[in-house]
């Protein structure tokens, strides 16, 4: 089988976009990418990383008291646009290849970290936090009240910016954390 398309990772590691393999998604290329793409296609008046808002997902994920699953999922959720970036949610909706794509690719990432089985009910409180975070993000950093009502959350999101490489490194250290809660409530 040839193998379409490759790019090459933070890691060196040869990766197929349109074809992932399990083996191939490294946490260390999902963080470092994420920790440079900024938020809000770049609009937002300082840098505001992927990483950055992945971690404050996964945060109010802890404070709302939900499972370590769904913390790491928030954690994980962008981690497809590590390898295929990400496009603004108005023009997504009509590139529906790109959204298989993307689809595929969180897929294979979710099942490398053991979230492949993730119910409808924790997929929408995945959808309700980034939502949440969204307009909270577009509150305090671009003072824009997309929403309507002021968004409420049980943590106290950190916007504030900070270099790529702390961003980067919270991020594997938030990963290897939860991965620890959860092996340790399997056993």
């Amino acid at each position: 089988m040839t193998r379409k398309g490759a790019i090459l990772t933070y890691t060196n590691t040869v990766f197929y976009p349109l074809e992932p393999q399990m083996e191939d998604v490294k946490i260390e290329d999902i963080a470092h990418a994420l920790s440079q793409m900024c938020r809000a296609n770049g609009h937002f008046k300082t840098f505001y990383s992927v990483a950055q808002h992945s971690i404050n997902c996964a945060q109010e994920a802890r404070e709302r008291k939900l499972s370590a699953r769904i913390q790491l999922a928030c954690l994980l959720h962008d981690g497809s646009e590590a390898y295929i970036a990400d496009i603004t949610r108005p023009v997504k909706g009509y590139l529906d290849e790109y959204r298989k794509i993307e689809e595929t690719l969180q897929q294979v990432i979710f099942a490398k970290y053991g979230l492949a089985d993730l119910t409808e009910q924790e997929l929408r409180q995945l959808a309700d936090i980034d939502t949440d975070l969204l307009y909270y993000e577009f509150e305090h950093l671009h003072q824009q009240n997309i929403r309507g009502n002021i968004t409420e959350l049980c943590s106290q999101p950190d916007i504030a910016e900070k270099s790529m490489t702390s961003v980067e490194e919270n991020f594997i250290q938030m990963t290897q954390l939860i991965m620890n809660k959860l092996r340790t409530s399997y056993t």
